[in-house]
């Protein structure tokens, strides 16, 4: 017998039998439920647009304390610092580790100068955290990851356009993070008066060039595509949201009540919110993860990377391009080394401590 007569009988007994490579994908579930999942969104925005109960609402959990006053008399009460609230949530056996960062509302003050320079500090701050852990010599097997995954950016339901610190803070954080832009407390506008809103803002976001998450990409097949397309076309999500259950045709129901009637905070017709729940937690929470780590936190250890070699060969830039033909200097290292990678004053200020 042949040796290719001999490999086709082979190929052809393997064939009938089963190998069981496939349960692979059962195999990294099984060490993926073991170890749990973390996700950290940020709310962003002025003062009095519901961050809180958004969130609350979306995770179907009281997760963080509102800030909104409870009687009339009572003194206002704002966010002053960036708070982290940590939740261990749980359903049907998969475990969530969910981390909320709520920012001080920004454009309060009198002088509105700079004011998202500590929410752009804080995400950057979370970045050097992580890339500091990863250039240990013993660093941890799985590294906790305290980079923000997602911004909710809350715009109020004004109408007309939006305010020109908005567009700069906009600008600022698509930079660094995923940003999704609500509308809070859309039941304040009609139909009408909510799809022109939302078309001005689409026309200012194309003006001013800001890029949203999800961002276009050619890996996506074409069941993505079309997916992401269709969420493009609700950005920004006009939301209601409430912790509260009322009554409808004897049936409770999560929602809103005034004297014209129940807002359903769970129906399409009312609100975008079911849409922008399913975005954020069935469809899209994974990829939101690894776009984070992929696109935003990629570009700072390149350009942090980049920084300390300049810094600490500023020579072999200078004259590396006159020295030799291929640009290095004879006997002189063109990588640096893990613990010079690693020194906290190359890589800045330790990440912010959080409550």
């Amino acid at each position: 017998m042949s040796s290719t007569s001999l490999s086709v009988d082979l190929v052809a007994t393997s064939l009938e039998g089963y190998v069981g490579f496939d349960t692979i994908t059962q195999q990294i579930e099984k060490k993926l439920l073991k170890r749990g999942f973390h996700f950290n969104v940020m709310v962003v925005g002025q003062s009095g647009l519901g961050k809180s109960t958004l969130v609350n609402t979306i995770f179907a959990s009281h997760l963080i304390e509102s800030k909104a006053r409870l009687a009339a008399d009572e003194p206002p009460r704002q966010t002053t610092e960036i708070q982290t609230v940590s939740h261990l949530i749980e359903e049907n056996g998969v475990r969530l580790r969910l981390n909320i960062v709520d920012t001080p509302g920004y454009g309060d003050q009198v002088n509105n100068e700079n004011c998202w320079e500590p929410i752009i500090k804080y995400i950057k701050d979370q970045h050097s955290a992580y890339l500091r852990k990863e250039l240990t010599a013993t660093r941890d097997r799985y590294i906790q990851d305290s980079r923000v995954h997602c911004c909710l950016f809350f715009i109020g339901p004004t109408g007309h356009a939006l305010k020109p610190i908005d567009i700069v803070v906009l600008k600022k954080l698509s930079e660094v993070v995923n940003v999704v832009p609500v509308i809070a407390k859309s039941d304040s506008l009609t139909i009408e008066e909510r799809q022109a809103f939302k078309q001005r803002i689409k026309a200012e976001l194309v003006f001013h060039n800001i890029k949203l998450y999800p961002y276009e990409s050619d890996e996506d097949d074409e069941q993505e595509q079309a997916l992401n397309e269709s969420i493009r076309e609700l950005v920004p999500f006009a939301i209601v949201g409430s912790e509260r259950n009322v009554v409808i045709d004897g049936r409770p129901v999560r929602g809103r009540k005034n004297r014209y009637g129940v807002i359903n905070v769970e129906d399409s017709e009312h609100c975008e919110f079911t849409h922008l729940r399913n975005f954020l937690t069935r469809t899209h929470l994974q990829d939101l993860i690894e776009t984070t780590a992929q696109i935003h936190y990629e570009a700072f250890r390149a350009k942090q990377l980049l920084a300390i070699k300049e810094s600490t060969h500023p020579a072999t830039a200078q004259v590396s391009a006159a020295t030799t033909p291929n640009g290095t200097l004879p006997n002189s290292p063109n990588t640096m080394t893990t613990a010079s990678m690693a020194s906290p004053q190359a890589l800045g200020s330790p990440a912010q401590s959080t409550k």
